[in-house]
């Protein structure tokens, strides 16, 4: 029991860092287009990079953790990692900016799969609360993120620092994930063993992933985009903006641990996608107000906050997850990454910075669609028996 529980703090710790160096994209955005000599608009190409490295990283990522020692993968994901993220803010041009961005996407895909995976094997049918616990620690990095880099642009005037502290501690975590034995890939229950491969609800499940992070990555990334070029702050309040976004991100996560373990995932989810819209709308239909601004970024973090993990364990409820199934949400987690805040970056520039709250809102209607559609599709099985989320 107490291996389980060390095992656990290294994921949560593990997300922390890939928190810190998602949420570091949208802040630092501007000083890597300066780098680059870069339009914005060219500059937005980074989330296309970056998410078509991360899907490609969760697929194989997620294939690799059912057939090799998974702890032995994660560390050598998170070496590769440190070494990638060194390199960002170094890059002299816009293409050798996007290829590295690429190759660091590949890496976070890997070490995203194998905490959610290993995760699951480790806690089985109780794993709920210690799943919104792991992507609360993902909110904890994301709202350090902008955090670092107001600091470190208000004393350096530059964002090396940022990369190069995130690549730093990389490397003893590394170390530690690899002397922790590695969970065993979970047995197949009885019930699943004859059961076909549940083509039509992974898929749709996929749709939901594309269209949740494409709205919490979107939204995270260009915000500080967003309130630095309507003048709604300066640079480092537009950071501060960003921060309030992830850090009431964290604070729905851990809330979320407590909820998990007394409401029903479709319960949780209905509330969820209920805020996310009174959130946006609140921004679109009062978009010269600095104080409405940070009251729908407050909330809209706060409902945004499970929806990631809650998805994941209602899923677990339908069907047995394994590490491939989770590697293609994960690829649909990185389309949404790499769609979205690619599609917000030409709106900036070739429609106007309030188009960003519209395509925002429009893919919270859709994700709630395909919601729907996923709890009426038969997944041709018995489902797993519901979870108490208790701990054993």
């Amino acid at each position: 029991m107490k291996q389980k529980y060390i095992t656990t703090t290294a994921y949560y710790i593990a997300f922390v860092l890939l928190g810190l160096t998602i949420a570091a994209e949208g802040p630092t955005l501007l000083k890597l287009a300066e780098h680059t000599s870069s339009a914005l608009d060219q500059i937005s190409s980074i989330f296309l990079f970056g998410s078509l490295g991360y899907l490609l990283g969760s697929y194989i990522g997620g294939r690799l953790y059912d057939r090799v020692p998974g702890h032995r993968f994660m560390s050598g994901v998170l070496i590769c990692l440190g070494i990638t993220v060194a390199l960002v803010p170094l890059a002299p041009s816009r293409g050798i900016l996007f290829a590295i961005v690429l190759v660091l996407g590949l890496f976070k895909g890997g070490l995203d799969v194998g905490c959610n995976t290993l995760l699951l094997w480790v806690h089985n049918e109780t794993v709920g609360p210690f799943m919104n616990g792991l992507h609360a620690f993902f909110g904890v990095g994301a709202f350090i993120a902008p955090l670092i880099v107001a600091q470190v642009i208000s004393f350096t005037g530059d964002i090396y620092w940022v990369y190069w502290i995130f690549a730093i501690a990389a490397f003893p975590l590394a170390l530690w994930i690899w002397n922790l034995p590695s969970p065993e890939s979970r047995v197949v229950p009885a019930h699943h063993e004859s059961a076909p491969f549940p083509l039509l609800p992974v898929l749709i499940m996929v749709l939901c992933f594309v269209l949740y992070v494409g709205g919490e990555s979107g939204y995270g990334a260009w915000i500080y985009t967003y309130a630095f070029t309507l003048k709604f702050g300066t640079e480092v309040t537009a950071a501060y903006l960003t921060s309030a976004f992830w850090g009431s991100f964290t604070l729905g996560r851990l809330l979320g641990i407590w909820v998990s373990t007394r409401a029903k995932p479709i319960t949780i989810l209905a509330l969820d996608f209920a805020g996310c819209i009174a959130s946006v709308g609140l921004i679109l239909l009062f978009q010269e107000s600095v104080v409405l601004l940070w009251i729908g970024t407050v909330l809209f973090g706060i409902s945004q906050a499970s929806i990631f993990p809650t998805f994941l364990t209602l899923a677990e409820e339908r069907m047995h997850i394994t590490g491939t199934i989770a590697g293609l949400f994960l690829v649909g987690a990185g389309v949404g990454g790499m769609i979205l805040p690619w599609l917000i970056g030409q709106a900036f520039v070739h429609v106007s910075p309030s188009a960003m709250m519209g395509l925002i809102f429009i893919g919270i209607l859709l994700n709630l669609l395909m919601l729907g559609i996923f709890t009426r599709v038969s997944v041709g099985q018995n489902p797993v028996p519901e979870s108490t989320g208790i701990a054993d």
